[in-house]
């Protein structure tokens, strides 16, 4: 196996960190976060291998993307997996809860479960973590905290009210 290869980039949330295997995103960790990964001895910093993804995100947070379609590669438990594609299916602008997540993957009754693997999503902002709130509608925690999830939120809000003349 190749090594982790690693790529920096400043953002609206603050540095993300990128890592792939040279053929699909495997992580997009927020450095201010709750649990900033540490870049390891053997990994390579590649920035040409990232910049499908840059671009992207570059474009999202201008408010000029809704959509992402770089190839991901999550890797968790099967559960996790669950989880996180069901987080794929939430679309752009919405937001839902996580009992809603649990009964859309059919395990209404792992809720907590859900908001376990939810916190665990190795690929932060593609993969919309941040688009699961309270069942009373109150943000509740995001690893790169609760101001980042406010911005992702509004910025998403923003782009989907009608024009005001």
């Amino acid at each position: 196996m190749s090594a982790l290869q690693y790529s920096r980039m400043d953002s609206p949330i603050g540095e993300l960190l990128l890592t792939g295997d040279g053929h699909a995103l495997r992580g997009l960790h927020m450095m201010q976060g709750r649990r900033p990964v540490a870049v390891g001895a053997d990994w390579l910093q590649a920035d040409h291998a990232f910049e499908a993804v840059r671009a992207q995100l570059t474009d999202y947070f201008a408010g000029r993307r809704t959509s992402f379609d770089v190839p991901l590669r999550l890797e968790g438990t099967a559960f996790q997996r669950e989880v996180w594609d069901g987080l794929l299916e939430i679309d752009y602008g919405d937001t839902i809860s996580y009992g809603e997540l649990a009964r859309r993957i059919g395990r209404p009754r792992a809720v907590r479960a859900v908001g376990l693997a939810n916190g665990r999503n190795p690929i932060a902002v593609i993969v919309p973590c941040h688009r699961v709130i309270g069942a009373d509608g109150t943000l509740t925690g995001y690893g790169g905290g609760l101001e980042s999830k406010r911005l992702l939120l509004d910025l998403e809000s923003r782009l989907l009210a009608p024009a005001m003349f």
